[in-house]
């Protein structure tokens, strides 16, 4: 009899490491309306329990310069994934506030 044992899982990912096998940017977050509005969320998931402000409704064209704003201005590294600004940490108030300074509708959403 072999030291070896069967382990079955329904969860995606690598259980070594920890990590999913997912490919980037699908999959992420929550399916949105285009209405205009800029959403502002918590989340966790998927980071090793680290906190990250995400922002998702900005126009293609603006996410490297917004996302060059808000890390600049929340003093925090970031970046531009699956067509959304990620900022680490948790940083909504001061990030929803920079954007309705600079013209965008904003509202908080999620966690």
């Amino acid at each position: 009899m072999s030291n070896s044992r069967l382990v079955y899982s329904t969860d995606v990912g690598d259980h070594r490491t920890g990590k999913s096998k997912r490919p980037v940017g699908q999959g992420r977050g929550p399916q949105l309306p285009s209405d205009g509005v800029v959403r502002v969320f918590q989340e966790k998931g998927g980071r090793s329990g680290k906190t990250v402000t995400v922002v998702r409704g900005l126009d293609a064209g603006d996410l490297n310069a917004v996302s060059s704003d808000l890390k600049r201005h929340c003093g925090s590294g970031g970046a531009v994934k699956a067509g959304a600004v990620e900022i680490q940490g948790d940083h909504r108030e001061k990030v929803a506030d920079r954007l309705r300074s600079k013209g965008h509708h904003v509202k908080l959403a999620g966690g």
